[in-house]
């Protein structure tokens, strides 16, 4: 199942150089999206930092510039919890084309209250999904303009083991913050197939992938000035946890192959390579209840209403 060619394996240390070209990165200033950031600076291209807090975006750049000199960054002001924001965001890009958005950014809740958007949407459910789908539908024209653009999804373990309630996407009924929120990457991602059998159907230039970063901690993350500072007692806590998971400057490796890799395509998921927690990325099979055709196609609908945008986004 690999797309691997023999004599040249992916190095995730060894990025292909993407010099010209433009990604934004959704939730890039911390975790798993700072992590993406980092790397796919690295290889050449402007990199848009797609964050709601101004200060804590600027941080985040001033982490790369120190590691990566000459880093080619961007700061879009994006919160994903305001529909209307999100639908005019492309304009504040400054960009002729896009070649890459990396849907990262969302929010999990802990405590049991459910909570909603501005506009009434269950806020996790609102936030990771209805956001992103706003936003693919504002970057359309940007993305079209790109010679082979992609639209990369980033899914969740937590996606596995829930399952979609076409009655009640929004877990508007038995609201449990866990399956809410795995629900909401499931959504996610259901939708981004859903999206590429459109764009295919369509004979649309653009793509989309899905990948996941397994199981990405903190406390196994190395630290970065102003953006992540594990304390000595968290790594030492942490550390056992490293035999099965991995830190998120690992977890993004998946996701920046899929925006970088020659050879992936639509529709394709990728995570980690040990049993999909930890290591370099790797082709995975989508479970049938992330592709099912009938519900992705009420999702599709659904989430289309719900974000305020016209259901023909196969016009990618």
């Amino acid at each position: 199942m690999s797309p691997e060619h023999p004599s040249r394996p992916w190095d995730v240390h060894r990025l292909p150089s993407a010099a010209g070209k433009s990604f934004l990165v959704t939730g890039a200033n911390a975790g798993i999206g700072y992590f993406v950031a980092e790397q796919l600076a690295a290889t050449g291209a402007v990199v848009v930092l797609g964050c709601r807090d101004g200060e804590k975006a600027h941080a985040a750049m001033a982490s790369i510039r120190s590691r990566v000199p000459g880093a080619q960054l961007r700061h879009l002001r994006l919160d994903l919890a305001d529909l209307a924001s999100v639908r005019t965001a492309a304009d504040g890009l400054g960009l002729d084309c896009l070649d890459a958005v990396v849907h990262n950014a969302g929010v999990a809740l802990d405590d049991p209250p459910r909570r909603t958007t501005e506009e009434g949407h269950e806020l996790m459910f609102g936030v990771n999904h209805l956001g992103h789908v706003a936003l693919t539908r504002a970057l359309a024209p940007l993305l079209s303009a790109a010679p082979a653009a992609r639209v990369v999804t980033v899914g969740s373990f937590a996606a596995r083991s829930e399952r979609l309630d076409p009655d009640d996407f929004q877990s508007a009924r038995d609201y449990r913050p866990k399956r809410a929120y795995g629900r909401s990457k499931l959504a996610q991602m259901s939708f981004a197939f859903e999206l590429d059998r459109r764009l295919r159907a369509h004979g649309s230039t653009v793509v989309s992938l899905v990948a996941h970063p397994g199981g990405a901690l903190d406390s196994l993350t190395p630290p970065r000035a102003g953006v992540h500072a594990p304390t000595p007692g968290s790594r030492l806590r942490g550390a056992p946890a490293g035999l099965l998971l991995q830190g998120k400057d690992r977890g993004a490796w998946p996701i920046v192959r899929a925006v970088l890799d020659p050879r992936a395509r639509g529709g394709q998921l990728w995570g980690p390579r040990a049993f999909g927690l930890r290591g370099t990325p790797q082709l995975e099979l989508a479970k049938a209840h992330m592709t099912d055709p009938a519900i992705a196609a009420h999702l599709w609908y659904a989430s289309c209403d719900g974000a305020g945008v016209e259901p023909d986004l196969a016009l990618l």
